[in-house]
């Protein structure tokens, strides 16, 4: 076979990886919300959503060090994939079924303990393969993005926008994943085996903490969560008020922006310090919640399609920093401590925190003071922004380049 086939063939394979990773987790996470709501569970939306905060303080660490230290990366990909369809399952079921909020809640809470970690495990495979990761990396990554719209997009044409049908067609998802790990070439750990608590569960992760750039890193990456958690519990209902069925699919313009910013990424990496990346999608994330601030259709969907770009260009920046700057052996721990302090550390606050913002700005008859909602979050961001251009030192951009 040329040359040429076997490495699109290559790419080919670990962009299905993204495709069907983010699929999966787009087809739960976008009408969860609206899913709950419609079937009495109103009151449960925050909490529902900080499950994955929750199982972020223990999953990615323990699968990440067994990643790194026990086994392929693609096997423990293949057994969380497992785990995340029949936890989606479940959860679809017992809302169907109009059981207790608790057991609702509790297998929510299964499918994130599974679902939270293959975020990581699936760049740790990709990186792994990748020659040139700032070139390469966005590219590939793009796909998991186009996999999330093409997933939303199929949620709202088959009309599951409000209905726990939409668990059922992620589990479909999450089990095609598993299926598909069997045609991928297996990445060994590197051969060395912990021998304390402390390492089988991933937690010498955190000595990462003690270098400073990569510290102020995983700091701000955990501050800027928390104002982003909102993005999808509440976005959803401020369309609906305004009048926009088919939210999933609307939500998913944000993933057009993502895929062309990814595109874009490898040229903005090697043209500029990573410390003006990083700033940008801050101050985007900014001018995005100014945007739904107005509160009117077009101003709402401006914002949201800006979510994209301000995603990429401080997410995604972050996982290439910590795959070039962080050795080989710890790679995927690192990617791993980056989903604690996102997914665990901001999304708890997040959730927990915008949700008592949002009942603050509620009014009755549900209506909700939008201006007030997203300016006090645009703010939020405004201040991570700044302490971010503080601590930040940086490499000087040649080095950086090299």
């Amino acid at each position: 076979m040329p040359k040429k086939w076997v490495g699109n063939f290559e790419y080919g394979e670990l962009a299905t990886v993204f495709f069907l990773q983010m699929m999966g987790t787009g087809t739960w996470l976008v009408p969860l919300s609206r899913i709950l709501n419609a079937n009495g569970y109103s009151a449960l939306a925050p909490y529902a959503y900080a499950t994955s905060a929750a199982a972020a303080f223990v999953s990615p660490l323990v699968f990440g060090a067994m990643a790194d230290r026990h086994a392929s990366p693609v096997v423990v990909l293949r057994l969380i994939a497992i785990g995340s369809a029949g936890g989606v399952a479940l959860a679809s079921f017992a809302i169907q079924q109009h059981w207790p909020a608790g057991a609702i809640l509790a297998l929510i809470q299964v499918y994130s303990l599974f679902a939270v970690p293959t975020n990581g495990i699936a760049s740790t495979i990709v990186f792994s393969r990748l020659r040139d990761s700032q070139k390469q990396f966005g590219p590939v990554r793009s796909m998991g993005t186009l996999g999330w719209m093409c997933g939303c997009w199929l949620i709202s044409l088959l009309n599951f926008d409000v209905s726990p049908r939409a668990g059922y067609f992620g589990a479909l998802v999450w089990v095609t994943l598993a299926a598909f790990t069997f045609i991928l070439p297996a990445v060994p750990p590197p051969a060395s085996g912990p021998t304390r608590l402390r390492e089988r569960m991933g937690w010498d992760a955190l000595g990462l903490l003690k270098h400073h750039d990569h510290g102020v890193v995983f700091l701000t990456a955990a501050l800027f969560s928390i104002p982003l958690a909102a993005f999808y519990p509440f976005t959803p209902p401020q369309m609906q008020q305004l009048g926009l069925q088919h939210t999933a699919a609307w939500m998913s313009l944000g993933q057009i922006t993502e895929m062309l910013a990814m595109f874009c990424l490898a040229g903005l990496i090697v043209n500029v310090r990573l410390k003006w990346i990083f700033a940008t999608g801050l101050a985007v994330c900014v001018l995005r919640y100014s945007f739904c601030a107005v509160n009117s259709r077009p101003w709402v969907l401006a914002g949201v399609t800006l979510h994209g770009l301000s995603f990429t260009l401080f997410f995604i920046t972050a996982q290439i920093y910590l795959n070039e700057r962080v050795e080989q052996v710890w790679r995927a721990r690192a990617q791993s401590l980056m989903s604690l302090m996102t997914s665990g550390v901001g999304n708890l606050l997040g959730y927990l925190g915008t949700g008592f913002w949002f009942q603050t700005c509620r009014q009755e008859g549900d209506r909700v003071r939008w201006p007030l909602f997203w300016g006090g979050l645009a703010v939020v961001v405004a201040v991570v922004l700044a302490l971010f251009l503080k601590s930040y030192h940086g490499r000087p951009k040649q080095r950086e380049t090299s």
